[in-house]
């Protein structure tokens, strides 16, 4: 009998049966009934907890958060939220941190503390900072490779077209090392939708890229935005490569209206990123899931300029989306943990995702009878493993 690397014994899947899991070569090889005596190298004995994937944090901003460095006053805009305004309070602030590659490291530390193993950053790329951000980004993206899957999205925060030199500094990012193209608020931002659409999807097309842009833009006009993204995205037939992050438009539609677009969305293979975020509406979970589109879920900013929360657990923001959508059924609660798992995997293209034979052996043990009851309660003690490897336990990563 070929032994494996490691036997992970008392695991309870989540459809409550208790099993064996064996690792070899970081992949899970086997999963057979408790106490089948399987040989390992190791042994590690889970006690009965509930094992889930490794959560996916589809959404947030390695280069601008201020966790673990000195406390920054939220200060708010002086007429009502503005993108611009909030752009310009980042910038301050970012000038009197500590460095970009200390604050990433403390971010990231937090978020695989927290079982997070797969992660879509953005990170700033325009004339504003050329790409000085995502150099360092990638440096530290390099460092922690074993630790954590990276998506970078070379993000134009200070827009495109209003921004000199930006859509060829996007260009030159995904040579560098990004995966994605991002965008920002073509048409309340660059104040032209089509201009700022032709540089993503041109740069995204050039490279054979995907596609994730920020969508705050509300009502009509953020649904326009929509119809236009979708559009490109069928002509380019780009479906399952492009995701819109935030799109409080489609919050303030009647329920005939957001259905529309879900389908639109569906047919189009648009996922579409919320983080149920406290003073806006945000997309409707129930009804866009529904329809078929893939939603998931980030932490978007932690501790930075545009807001002072987030605990970059995901299970935690599971909790969030299933509070504001109104999810109370065992059901609902599950698709909440599907948004911040499965989906996310599947809107970021993960391989090998999962708890199947063959799948990465990457998972998180919770203290929790199954699903609904980890949603509602968020146990904090947790262990999460990456390729079958211990790397965080009861809030610290563990190194060496």
């Amino acid at each position: 009998m070929t032994a494996f690397d490691t036997v992970f014994t008392g695991a309870r899947l989540i459809d409550g049966s208790v099993s064996d899991i064996g690792v070899s070569g970081g992949r899970i090889a086997s999963i057979s009934a408790a106490g089948s005596g399987q040989a390992a190298l190791d042994i590690v004995d889970l006690g009965g907890a509930l094992v889930v994937p490794g959560f996916v944090e589809g959404h947030i901003h390695l280069d601008t958060s201020f966790y673990g460095d000195s406390w920054v006053p939220h200060r708010p805009c002086t007429n009502g939220f503005d993108v611009h305004e909030r752009v310009a309070f980042q910038a301050q602030n970012i000038a009197k941190a500590a460095p970009m590659d200390v604050r990433a490291r403390k971010q990231l530390d937090l978020c695989i503390a927290n079982g997070c193993t797969s992660m879509r950053s953005h990170v700033m790329v325009d004339g504003s900072v050329g790409l000085k951000s995502l150099e360092t980004v990638l440096a530290v993206r390099e460092e922690y490779r074993d630790l954590i899957d990276i998506q970078l999205v070379a993000f134009p925060q200070s827009g495109i077209l209003k921004s000199p030199g930006t859509p060829d500094l996007l260009d030159e990012a995904m040579s560098l090392g990004a995966d994605l193209v991002g965008g920002l608020d073509p048409a309340s931002f660059d104040r032209d939708v089509e201009r700022h659409l032709d540089v993503v999807f041109g740069v995204a097309e050039k490279h054979g890229a995907g596609v994730d842009i920020h969508l705050h833009d509300a009502g009509t006009l953020g649904l326009f935005t929509i119809e236009q993204i979708c559009a490109r995205t069928r002509v380019l037939s780009m479906g399952g490569h492009v995701a819109i992050s935030h799109a409080y438009a489609l919050g303030d539609l009647t329920p005939d209206a957001a259905k529309r677009a879900a389908v639109m969305l569906f047919e189009s293979g648009v996922s579409i990123m919320t983080n149920a975020p406290g003073n806006h509406a945000f997309p409707p979970v129930a009804l866009l899931r529904a329809e078929g589109v893939t939603v998931f879920s980030g932490s978007d900013n932690i501790r930075d300029s545009w807001w002072p929360y987030g605990d970059g657990d995901m299970l935690s923001r599971a909790m969030m989306i299933g509070y504001r959508s109104g999810f109370y059924t065992d059901d609902e609660l599950r698709a909440a943990f599907d948004v911040v798992t499965v989906a996310g995997a599947k809107a970021l293209r993960l391989e090998g995702y999962g708890l199947e034979v063959g799948d990465k052996a990457d998972f998180v043990t919770l203290k929790a009878e199954h699903i609904p009851v980890a949603v509602v309660s968020v146990p904090k003690e947790r262990s999460v493993y990456k390729a079958g490897r211990l790397i965080a336990r009861d809030g610290a990563v563990l190194r060496g």
